[in-house]
């Protein structure tokens, strides 16, 4: 089968891209800048064009027709490459479809790993444990890692190992035989615009699950759950564990009872040797860190881990997405407490609503306790003197966001 990914540079068709190649599947994409992702795709032999203006699926039609084409669920309905592929009469659909076929034709037991904040490091746990375990493993991690591709399709493997996203209602696409729940905070108002209506999709989720296993104060909010087959832990269940970040204890923790239940060796020595993935903490120089962390739940669990390490933590805060700062400027008040400065940037648009104004800097700082030591600042030149003046003084430097501030700390790295 020929498949072309549009938008294959994402953190959610990057992986699938790779496991589709190792499925068997000719592989093609496009994107519309480049980044980590692209680079490790045309690593691994995929063709990548960075235009998303229709020539290029055109092209590669003509000469080998696509019989399917996954999206990436930012393009508009009316995106040049949906309109070619649907006039070409090309199957469209999103990445959940595409790996639910993969996981069936492989007959693969699907390992869920969902919740609002830390998916990504605790699929990454789990598929770091299994590995040094020497158990094969099939997994999809959004983001790159250094143990590995992002995306694994091993013909040994008897799991799937998934980091699968609420987002779109993504994880409702899917049957898990395990599920991990590493925490619920109501997020991506585009999708769920209440609570409730974001609650009841994970209560949804859970009962497509043959078995859950997450925390009690999140899985004891959720409406009508009736699943008998959930395992609910207290937080005096979190193993004591030699790593760094209070979260991190805990994701590690989902990770050894995942292990307990499939029956496969737990060994808590491996996990606190877990490398980590990129933009979650990932330490790019001395004394400077990088971190996607955009809810306010996620920064203030990313400060603690910070200051477990260090006295002295200056944050460079990147918010993502006006809409969503609409949504939780009321809860940014006590989150940055941890840090002695904070450089808050204006905040990245992506899937941004025309009707709603756009809050300033000014706007999203103004209740914060700790107030006096936040700076408005810019990505330039000036930014980048001060945060070397903070490293040369031994302070922890810590980018945040999920828009454009890893990239721009990286290719200020490179700058000499």
């Amino acid at each position: 089968m020929n498949v072309f990914f549009s938008g294959i540079g994402g953190v959610g068709l990057g992986p699938l891209a790779e496991i589709a190649v190792q499925a068997g599947h000719f592989v093609v994409g496009s994107d519309a800048a480049d980044g980590l992702m692209t680079a490790q795709l045309r690593e691994r032999g995929i063709e990548v064009e960075i235009t998303m203006q229709a020539d290029f699926l055109r092209s590669v039609h003509a000469e080998q027709p696509i019989d399917w084409l996954v999206q990436t669920s930012a393009l508009p309905a009316d995106h040049p490459e949906l309109l070619a592929a649907r006039e070409l009469g090309i199957k469209v659909t999103k990445r959940d479809e595409l790996l639910a076929h993969i996981i069936a034709e492989k007959n693969l037991k699907l390992v869920a790993v969902a919740g609002t904040h830390g998916k990504t490091t605790t699929t990454g746990m789990l598929v770091w444990a299994m590995q040094q375990a020497g158990i094969p493993v099939s997994y999809s991690i959004g983001t790159t890692v250094s143990f590995g591709p992002s995306g694994q399709l091993d013909p040994a493997s008897e799991y799937f190992v998934y980091e699968c996203d609420e987002f779109d209602r993504n994880f409702l696409h899917f049957l898990p035989h395990l599920s991990l729940i590493t925490s619920i905070n109501h997020d991506h108002i585009d999708t769920y615009p209440t609570e409730a209506s974001y609650m009841e999709a994970f209560a949804t989720f859970c009962e497509q699950s043959g078995q859950v296993i997450g925390w009690k104060r999140d899985l004891g909010r959720l409406p009508e759950l009736t699943l008998e087959h959930t395992w609910q832990l207290g937080d005096d269940e979190t193993a004591e564990l030699g790593m760094p970040g209070a979260h991190n204890r805990r994701n590690a923790t989902l990770v050894l009872k995942a292990l307990e239940y499939l029956g496969l060796p737990r060994e808590g020595a491996a996990l606190e040797a877990f490398p980590g993935t990129n933009r979650r903490f990932e330490k790019l120089a001395p004394n400077l860190y990088s971190d996607y962390g955009h809810h306010p739940t996620e920064i203030a669990a990313t400060l603690q881990l910070a200051r477990e390490l260090s006295d002295h933590v200056v944050l460079v805060y990147q918010p993502h997405q006006n809409r969503r700062q609409h949504d939780i400027k009321t809860l940014y008040r006590n989150t940055f407490k941890l840090a002695e400065k904070v450089y808050w940037l204006p905040t990245y648009l992506s899937r941004e609503s025309p009707d709603l104004p756009i809050l300033t800097p000014e706007e999203l700082t103004r209740g914060l306790t700790n107030q006096a030591d936040v700076t408005i600042a810019e990505m330039n030149d000036e930014l980048w003197t001060a945060l070397e003046l903070h490293r040369e003084n031994g302070d922890m430097v810590l980018g945040m966001g999920a828009g454009s501030i890893d990239a721009w700390l990286r290719e200020r790295l490179q700058k000499p």
